[in-house]
């Protein structure tokens, strides 16, 4: 089972460099990520990114917190580009379920990626709304559960289990906290896992052996003791 790397990035000159590793397949982003990026306009930012990204698949996210203008921004954010997947939160800051959004748009066949997801439960319920042929992701954040001392990994077994239904439904691993998440994503059989720059660039140099990681680590605190002129 082949796990797709996702980057979940926002500034534009590292998507430009991100863009052109084949082991990313695709980019995520999310409002947060657009503001510590410096996005001033969303739209004009946004058509920016894909401007970059013309082939690989986007996720962009409204930030409205009522249905009808999640719908509204949804529908005009879907209009940017062929390769846009509309993230739409599970539920909107009152914790109510957005699930009319999401059936309606999963009904004009737009792309949708649902985010802020965390248990099998919030799976079965969007699963229950949608059709079997709109492209959808849905993204459950194991860091952030993992952050609060829950384990992530049977939420996924289970959404993963309920989802193998669903040919046109894709699990993706989110918030991640180390590049070993990649493995257990693949061990799970997620079909995404979004990461951020720095730990793809750590993915990339898997295979290393023990001994030269000893080595390697070795070395650096003798380079820092030296920088350092400590003496005893």
């Amino acid at each position: 089972m082949s796990t797709k790397i996702f980057c979940d990035i926002a500034e534009l000159k590292q998507i430009q460099l991100f863009n052109k590793k084949k082991l990313v397949k695709g980019f995520t982003t999310n409002p947060s990520l657009m503001r510590k990026a410096g996005a001033k306009d969303y739209k004009n930012y946004s058509k920016k990114i894909l401007k970059i990204c013309k082939k690989k698949p986007v996720s962009l996210e409204v930030f409205a917190d009522n249905l009808a203008d999640i719908k509204r921004q949804a529908l005009l954010i879907n209009k940017w580009g062929k390769n846009v997947y509309v993230k739409i939160p599970i539920v909107n800051s009152n914790g109510k379920f957005m699930g009319q959004a999401i059936k309606e748009l999963n009904e004009k066949n737009i792309k949708l990626n649902i985010t802020a997801v965390y248990t099998a439960s919030q799976t079965k319920k969007i699963l229950k709304i949608i059709n079997k042929k709109t492209k959808l992701i849905i993204s459950i954040f194991a860091g952030r559960a993992a952050d609060t001392g829950k384990d992530p990994v049977p939420e996924f077994k289970k959404s993963l289990k309920m989802a193998s239904k669903f040919k046109n439904v894709e699990i993706l691993w989110a918030s991640v906290r180390e590049p070993y998440n990649y493995l257990q994503a693949k061990q799970l059989g997620c079909q995404v896992i979004t990461i951020p720059p720095n730990i793809i660039e750590k993915i990339e140099k898997f295979g290393k052996s023990f001994d030269k990681l000893t080595k390697e680590t070795v070395k650096a605190f003798l380079v820092d003791s030296k920088k350092s002129r400590f003496k005893i």
